[in-house]
């Protein structure tokens, strides 16, 4: 399996490292700087950045834009929770580094996850 990310600590955060290898990936313009308040867990070691960036992702390419709308984001970010729960054990920031999950680990992870998710074929 070929690496999908280049994250580099000190550079980009881990979402916003999800969020730029999605466009460089997919040819997509979604704006990095959305992930800019995503890293080390929202900044308190909550849902790790590079889960909400993947999330968010989700949203921008299968979300609704009227209520009335189906929801496809709804259960292909449950699928992309339950695949990093099964993997890891938990999505919150601070579990994941107390269990010794790089962040390299969980950014690569999601990211190939997330294009499963969507059926993006690498």
């Amino acid at each position: 399996m070929s690496k999908k990310t280049n994250y580099i600590k000190g550079t980009f955060n881990c979402a916003e490292t999800i969020i730029d290898a999605f466009n460089k990936n997919n040819d997509a313009h979604i704006p990095v700087a959305i992930g800019s308040g995503m890293g080390t867990g929202l900044t308190v070691g909550s849902v790790c950045g590079a889960v909400n960036a993947a999330v968010m992702i989700i949203g921008f390419t299968k979300g609704r834009e009227c209520y009335s709308d189906e929801n496809q984001a709804k259960e292909l970010t449950s699928k992309l929770l339950k695949s990093i729960k099964d993997e890891y054990g938990s999505e919150i920031c601070i579990d994941l580094k107390k269990t010794g999950v790089s962040c390299n680990d969980i950014i690569e992870f999601s990211y190939i996850k997330l294009e499963e998710i969507l059926n993006i074929k690498g």
